[in-house]
């Protein structure tokens, strides 16, 4: 459980929240909605602990399980079967119990046997075999293989370090009445996964909080909302799932509305019949009476609720370029020992072409994508830069920006011939004012983080984009508009994604399927790939 009291809520030294109180016990399973920049994933940080409340307290009882919208494992070298397992301390006593078994067979004395009794009993008072077991359930309905729980956390894709993250939080919390704390949980995630996940957070004994831009795992799994307010700097709580939510704030907003006009004809009236009575000695109380009824009227409304702002997102008028400005030869990539990730990749990007890289999770994409960037060296073949190139590189772990640089510094960087006033418009454009522009990057959300990156590429000229998940983290309003952006843009585009509103704006004419490395044209019958990959 976790009980919220009179909790403000700071990014930096913007006020987001003010005066929070709020319970979360167990079976509450809350949808946290509102537009990026709200204070969505900050709020969440609060209710985990990651960071205080500017002002009153927020207690938790039982065991909290946050999955970090940017969440790292601790330590790349570790198995994915341990990372899990750690989740309930199950890694360590798996360790003790082996190496007294190895002391065991080595010496069978009355002190190895001891050792080894004493290991095994703290083994089974963690869940023991029934519980290494059910991770490996947890880890498959996530959609990650068998043959990935021995490999080493560091050797394994963005995609799939996020999968063990999730992996690790559900374990933690499964059949037990812990509170989840989940900050866009379906990132990288295949349309099977999404499924198995729907029915497990349905199924949740204890709390849930749950930040989604998938509206089908809110429509299935809430029976709370909670609306963040960025301009009353509040939350409308919403006591009802997501169809009631949203029948309820259309109904709340005809309310408003109705109420304003009443009102608002009401102390016309009023005010104009006491400007006639005004002119009269005998009436001239009565008047200044009306018109103080008038105004009091108008004072107790609501404020007006005005619509949020949703950033003016454009990508670059593209610099000339040949016709083949980018390609690929035989492109091979490993990582350690292991098999390679790429193997003999061949690509050509044309002038205002429109590719679409699909796979599986670990499938190599987003290493593609970095090699094509010039982010890393392939180990064998070669990326062929054309006549004119100009590379714009979306990176979905935002890795183009510097955390402990401001957000005006990083797009100074990314476009150092703007002048200050410029770099000021352009950010304003995005949605970052004022204050805002001064933030660390490392302290936005995801959705902001997003919106700076693409801000970097509006005067990159760049006639490649390579966008990587260009769409994740981003509310409804701002993918509208990143998607119109992608539409528009005369330029060649090379994009991962598991989003089909993303591949309806692409428009793509040729595929390429990883890692097989088989390059197609386009048809409807890849479509079903794109939310199975």
């Amino acid at each position: 459980m976790i009980t919220v009291r009179g909790a403000d809520v700071r990014a930096g030294g913007r006020l987001l929240l003010a005066g929070l109180s709020f319970h979360i016990a167990p079976g509450d399973r809350i949808g946290l909605v509102g537009r990026n920049g709200a204070g969505k994933t900050t709020l969440l940080d609060v209710l985990a602990g990651v960071r205080p409340p500017a002002a009153g307290t927020v207690t938790r009882t039982g065991a909290v399980g946050h999955l970090a919208q940017d969440s790292r494992a601790a330590d790349p070298t570790v198995t994915v079967t341990d990372r899990i397992l750690s989740a309930r301390g199950l890694d360590w006593a798996v360790r003790e119990l082996r190496a007294a078994a190895d002391a065991l067979g080595e010496a069978a004395d009355a002190r190895a046997m001891a050792a080894y009794a004493r290991a095994e009993a703290e083994f089974e008072a963690r869940g023991g075999y029934a519980a290494e077991a059910e991770a490996a359930r947890v880890a498959a309905g996530i959609g990650l293989p068998a043959d990935v729980m021995t490999r080493p956390v560091g050797a394994l894709s963005g995609g799939q370090k996020r999968r063990v993250e999730l992996a690790r939080i559900l374990f933690a919390g499964h059949g037990r009445a812990g509170t989840l704390l989940l900050d866009e949980p379906t990132n990288h995630l295949d349309a099977d996964s999404i499924g198995w996940l729907r029915g497990f957070l349905s199924a949740h004994q204890g709390g849930l909080v749950v930040i989604s831009h998938d509206v089908s795992l809110l429509a299935d799994t809430v029976n709370r909302v909670f609306h963040l307010d960025p301009q009353r700097a509040t939350i409308d709580v919403h006591n009802t799932g997501w169809s009631g939510y949203l029948a309820q704030r259309d109904a709340d907003h005809r309310r408003r509305t109705r109420e304003r006009a009443n009102a608002e004809r009401k102390a016309a009236a009023l005010h104009a019949q006491a400007d006639r009575m005004r002119a009269h000695v005998a009436t001239a109380v009565t008047a200044k009476n009306m018109a103080r009824r008038a105004d009091r009227l108008i004072a107790e409304l609501e404020p007006v609720r005005r619509s949020e702002k949703v950033a003016r997102i454009r990508l670059p008028e593209p610099a000339p370029c040949g016709r083949t400005p980018l390609g690929a030869v035989a492109l091979t990539k490993a990582y350690g020992e292991g098999r390679p990730v790429l193997d003999g990749v061949d690509l050509a990007v044309d002038r205002g072409g429109r590719l679409v890289v699909l796979g599986l999770n670990g499938a190599g994409k987003t290493t593609l994508l970095r090699l094509l960037a010039g982010r890393e060296e392939p180990d064998g073949g070669r990326v062929v830069r054309g006549h004119g190139l100009r590379i714009g590189y979306f990176a979905q772990e935002h890795d183009t920006l510097d955390p402990d640089r401001t957000v005006r510094e990083n797009l100074a960087a990314a476009a150092p011939h703007l002048t200050d006033g410029e770099v000021r418009r352009v950010l304003g454009a995005f949605l970052f004012r004022g204050d805002d522009a001064d933030k660390r990057a490392g302290v936005l959300s995801g959705g902001e983080k997003t919106r700076l990156a693409l801000a970097g590429l509006v005067h990159s000229g760049a006639n490649v984009l390579l966008l990587d998940e260009p769409t994740n983290n981003l509310d409804p309003a701002s993918r509208d508009e990143v998607l119109a952006a992608v539409g528009t843009y005369p330029g060649a585009i090379v994009m991962v994604t598991h989003d089909e509103g993303a591949i309806d704006a692409l428009r793509p004419e040729r595929v390429l399927l990883l890692p097989d490395a088989d390059e197609d044209l386009w048809s409807e019958e890849y479509r079903e790939l794109v939310s199975l990959a």
